[in-house]
């Protein structure tokens, strides 16, 4: 297998947009403008041997210095679980620098086909009839709340993540490249994906790799946006200043600080969380990074090790898996996994799956999960009120009547 990577400008006279190469039968991973968009497939490959298929692959860069080609999808869950990675035969890039170009897989001594690379017609608006229900009795997700808080006071936890599904219907397929681009146009700062049906915008980094250089950003603590900049600022105040919030942080920029320090020779991670706005909520966030030991670990190395952290699963990680398993009444499958993209040299970005949906096979279907930490002060109806509000992202680049 070989790959040739090109400026995109000897193939495209136009500015080009990685949600129109993406469109809704291709493949995306953007945030700010900078990633990935694939089309066609020319390999799938197990997760943890992507970085070695990769390297196999004989990569002419005529472009000066690109990534080549890279594989992109998710990992589910459950720690260590099967997945597969989704080798695109075409990918267009851009990174922070302006550069943008296009790889090509060739086959047999020509690009495997993966249709135009731009659309021929924009996507129409369109209206539909939804309809939106529970798909575990919210009675029943008060209950998982109540049992997680109680285990935390009993000592059994510092912390776990309790999740609830919902489940969208349409009378017509959804449009996946018109939902791409309400993302875009709304949560253009989070991380933006579609991989096989599998579509979102998540505001937190799981962990990059970058020429030895690892970053992590984790989450955790949540309050509302309303729209009003004064009273926004006072609800950041009172999340900042909020015990139970700041508890629930700590779980989690510990745990990536302990799991990142073995494989750093230095990591560096910010002594007081920041405020982290996006369009439908506010969360606390701390940055940190540092240097990869030599030979340095590969992203997807550094994924396996962190995934799930508490900001999505709890503390301490089995005990709380095993609650959240027990109690939930329903399999997470990827929501709460990592979605991203690797290299040949073991670099990658992951991003940490959360405000996305499942769509089915005949997009006129798509199920939404949403959660949050579960303390010992923590209330199941303000945790339900937390739920509707992270729902929120998913549903308004969904839903047009």
């Amino acid at each position: 297998m070989r790959a040739v990577s090109r400026p995109l400008a000897e193939v495209v006279d136009r500015p080009v947009d990685l949600n129109d190469v993406a469109r809704g039968d291709g493949y995306l991973f953007v945030r700010d403008g900078v990633g990935f968009a694939g089309r066609g497939v020319a390999a799938r490959v197990p997760a943890d041997e992507a970085v070695e298929f990769l390297a196999a692959v004989e990569h002419d860069d005529r472009a000066g210095g690109v990534n080549g080609p890279i594989a992109l999808g998710a990992l589910p869950f459950r720690p260590g679980a099967d997945a597969e990675l989704i080798v695109p035969a075409v990918v267009v890039g851009k990174d922070a620098d302006g550069r943008q170009w296009i790889t090509e897989i060739d086959d047999d001594g020509g690009v495997r086909d993966a249709g135009p690379l731009l659309p021929e017609v924009e996507p129409e608006p369109t209206s539909a009839s939804w309809t939106i229900e529970p798909l575990v009795d919210t009675d029943r997700y008060l209950a998982a709340v109540a049992a997680a808080r109680d285990a935390v006071r009993a000592g059994t936890l510092q912390k776990a993540v309790i999740a609830r599904p919902i489940e969208v219907r349409a009378d017509r397929p959804i449009d996946v490249h018109t939902v791409l681009r309400r993302l875009k146009a709304t949560f253009g700062s989070s991380h933006r994906f579609s991989i096989d049906g599998f579509i979102g915008a998540s505001p937190e980094l799981l962990v990059a790799v970058d020429g030895g250089v690892v970053s992590s950003f984790p989450l955790a603590g949540t309050t509302r946006t309303t729209g009003d900049d004064d009273l926004d600022a006072k609800l950041a105040a009172e999340l900042h200043a909020s015990e139970k919030n700041r508890i629930e942080h700590a779980a989690a920029i510990e745990m990536v600080r302990d799991t990142l320090l073995p494989f750093c020779s230095y990591l560096d991670w910010a002594p007081e969380p920041e405020i982290v706005k996006v369009a439908n909520v506010q969360h606390l966030g701390s940055r940190a990074e540092g240097m990869l030991s030599k030979p340095h670990a590969t992203v997807i190395e550094l994924v396996r090790a962190l995934q799930p952290t508490p900001a999505v699963g709890g503390h301490p990680r089995e005990a709380a898996i095993e609650l959240i398993e027990r109690v939930e009444g329903f399999e997470r499958g990827v929501y709460g996994g990592t979605v991203g993209w690797c290299d040949a040299n073991g670099d990658g970005r992951w991003a940490v799956s959360l405000r996305c949906a499942e769509l089915s096979d005949d997009r006129r279907s798509a199920r939404l999960v949403a959660g949050g930490g579960i303390v010992a002060d923590s209330d199941p109806l303000s945790e339900l009120a937390e739920t509707q509000a992270k729902f929120q992202a998913m549903l308004s680049a969904l839903i047009r009547p």
